[in-house]
């Protein structure tokens, strides 16, 4: 007849060493039923990984092979002596996952195809664990420990081993500079690199993680021959043998102060501060900060930053919008002549940004006021109604300063 095990005590444990607490707050005598199932269960779970993770659907031969299966025996081994006793488990599989992680990298192998196998193992085991249950009718408390008992030893050892294949790729990359030019490349790809990713490079590169961080596009004046390196803290991070320029900078309010003097022969543009993890996002905008500058639709300055054209960027986001926007709204001047809807476009414009004062509609435009009453008296025989409507008008601002700064008649209406 089979015994009935029938208690558990569930801790809340956090942190490392989660999974064993975990093991350890179930019943001893499951160590007893789970040991002599240690090899098969060894083997269902290097079948899995093999099976589930094309990268390893191959002999394990050789010194990676040698690891990879013995460190699913010692996960499995662990995992069961940690039911019988936490003290007496010796504690080396950190440093076991963190081997695996550096071969792995040493052997060309990717981290992507490493966490899916531990993964694919993790998802073998609950499977094998849970037919063992039902088969001896464990309650239900117990499997449900086991599960998060199992999960997150899975997740503790890939993240023991992502740390060692990251400091493997960094000991390879050589000096710290190379590994700073690194962490770069991992805080501005796209997608998002992870963060135990980028953790274990900040710290194998002696760079501290920040809470915010602001990215600068940098662009070499085509009349300088030899532009010099910015002059910025060590801990700034650069990048000024790209295509594209950049640098990354851990404290905004230090070295954004004074910038323009500490880049000779430079034009750059300053993207958002965001988060670490946001990073490439503060450098799109950045780099298309830049392309307004190049375009001569803000002005060309040493600095410029993205926060001072906010709505700029809006305007232009999406040239098929706006194309339907003025459609919509400055439909009134189809009909008109080239001539009549540029002069007419203009002072609507310069009404609206002084809101509908004469004499400063008269300087801005360099027209005679009477003039300006002439040509306003157009505009609300063609729009009628909608000059007064708050939303129709914003429209139609809008509309009107975005073609103003591309420089381009709006489209829609007759040539």
């Amino acid at each position: 007849m089979t015994r009935t095990i029938t208690h558990v005590t569930v801790p809340h444990p956090r942190g490392t060493g989660r999974a064993r607490q975990l093991w350890c707050s179930l019943p001893a005598e499951l160590a007893q039923r789970f040991r002599p199932h240690a090899d098969p269960l060894a083997r269902r779970i290097l079948e899995e990984v093999q099976r589930a993770v094309p990268e390893y659907a191959k002999p394990l031969e050789g010194e990676f092979g040698k690891m990879i299966v013995l460190a699913i025996e010692q996960a499995v081994v662990s995992c069961i002596d940690s039911i019988d006793d936490l003290g007496s488990t010796p504690d080396n599989w950190p440093k076991l996952f963190l081997e695996v992680g550096k071969r792995v990298h040493h052997d060309g192998g990717s981290l992507n195809s490493l966490q899916a196998a531990y993964r694919a193992g993790g998802r073998a085991a609950w499977r094998y664990i849970a037919e063992l249950g039902q088969a001896h009718r464990f309650p239900a408390s117990v499997l449900c420990v086991g599960a998060e008992a199992i999960f997150a030893y899975v997740e503790e050892i890939s993240a023991y081993s992502v740390e060692g294949y990251t400091l493997a790729q960094a000991m390879a990359t050589g000096t710290l500079e190379r590994r700073r030019r690194r962490l770069l490349e991992l805080l501005l790809a796209t997608p998002p690199s992870s963060p135990a990713t980028i953790a274990t490079m900040a710290k194998a590169a002696n760079w501290t993680m920040p809470e915010r961080v602001a990215v600068v596009a940098l662009d070499p004046r085509t009349d300088q021959h030899l532009t010099p390196a910015p002059q910025v803290a060590d801990d700034v991070l650069l990048d000024l043998e790209g295509t594209e320029p950049c640098l990354l900078t851990p404290n905004p309010d230090r070295d954004l102060r004074g910038l323009e003097g500490r880049l000779p022969g430079w034009r750059a543009a300053v993207g958002p501060r965001v988060r670490p993890a946001d990073a490439a996002t503060s450098l799109r905008w950045a780099r298309r900060t830049l392309e307004l500058v190049r375009g001569g639709l803000v002005a060309d300055r040493a600095v410029t930053h993205t926060s001072d054209h906010l709505a700029t960027h809006w305007l232009l986001l999406d040239r098929f919008l706006l194309d339907e926007v003025t459609a919509k709204t400055l439909a009134p001047f189809a009909g008109l002549t080239v001539k009549q809807q540029t002069r007419l476009a203009e002072t609507l414009l310069s009404w609206l940004e002084h809101n509908g004062n004469t004499p400063d509609i008269a300087q801005a435009l360099g027209i005679h006021p009477q003039t300006v009453r002439y040509r306003v008296s157009q505009l609300s025989d063609l729009f009628g109604d909608r000059l007064t409507d708050p939303a129709q008008r914003l429209e139609i601002q809008m509309a009107l300063r975005a073609h103003q700064l591309l420089g381009t008649r709006p489209p829609g209406v007759d040539q």
